[in-house]
């Protein structure tokens, strides 16, 4: 049987928890120096392209994922340790 305890801990953790991520528009603080040029770019990356993924460090999948199961083939390189 739950105590009645525990409701009013998981709702203390979940507001907790929603409060934790913050949708401000990110800016630099006062006294800090602005994001140094990148070797090659012409002027700084402002922080809306920071956040920009790129398709190297985002690629799109390319395998497809198997429908069912299937035998592997035998390797031939799989020896047992000697």
């Amino acid at each position: 049987m739950r105590k009645p305890g525990h409701a009013l801990l998981l709702a203390c953790a979940v507001l907790a928890l929603s409060a934790c991520g913050s949708r401000k528009a990110l800016k630099a603080k006062p006294g800090m120096d602005p994001a140094p040029v990148a070797y090659g770019a012409d002027r700084a990356a402002t922080p809306a392209e920071m956040m920009e993924h790129d398709m190297q460090a985002r690629p799109d999948r390319s395998a497809e994922p198997l429908k069912q199961s299937q035998e592997r083939p035998d390797d031939p390189f799989d020896l047992p340790p000697s």
